[in-house]
């Protein structure tokens, strides 16, 4: 497993942390993409039965942060912290998931818990490997809130009917994703 200089990858933190500033702004997630080896992973888990898996930089950009993304345009993502291990090329962000709607008494809707993305860094300012993880429970239950105070996005309640048809892309039974969870290159 290869390390990195440590200035190195708080360099590549700072990249990616004014890129996802980028993307809150624009709305558009699709351009975090050019900060992943062209044959990287990128998943997480979604409970017990299913899971999400991409490979490749083709792939993160137009399923995981093009069509994952869509209903979510106006949320915003800060990191809490990120903890970086140079020796073993790996940094962890603790994020929270905060929507663009607030409740009637004004506080934001947001997931409760923490969220958190897993990296391995590939050198040349690119990630090889990120791990998403987030209490899914969660994300559900707020999704529930908002259907029911009529707040959930035009765009994400559309893509909620559309997922009764089946998997949409990425998404596979727990186990028979293209690269495990823990597969890591």
């Amino acid at each position: 497993m290869p390390s990195y200089p440590r200035d190195e990858m708080e360099e590549m933190v700072e990249r990616w942390l004014a890129a996802n500033r980028s993307a809150e702004e624009e709305r558009d997630w699709r351009p975090l993409a050019d900060l992943y080896t062209e044959d990287a992973t990128y998943g997480w888990n979604l409970g017990p039965k299913e899971e999400f898996m991409v490979v490749g930089r083709d792939q993160i950009r137009e399923i995981a942060l093009g069509l994952e993304m869509v209903g979510l345009e106006h949320w915003t993502y800060p990191y809490e912290t990120l903890l970086i291990d140079e020796r073993k090329a790996q940094v962890i962000g603790l994020w929270r998931q905060v929507a663009d709607a607030t409740r009637a008494d004004g506080s934001p809707y947001e997931v409760v818990g923490i969220g958190g993305s897993w990296f391995r860094y590939a050198g040349n300012f690119q990630w090889s490997w990120q791990r998403d993880f987030f209490d899914f429970g969660n994300v559900v239950a707020l999704f529930v809130e908002m259907i029911q105070d009529g707040t959930l996005s035009e765009g994400m309640t559309r893509r909620m009917e559309g997922m009764a048809g089946g998997m949409p892309p990425g998404h596979f039974r727990l186990g028979e994703a293209p690269v495990g969870l823990w597969g890591v290159p």
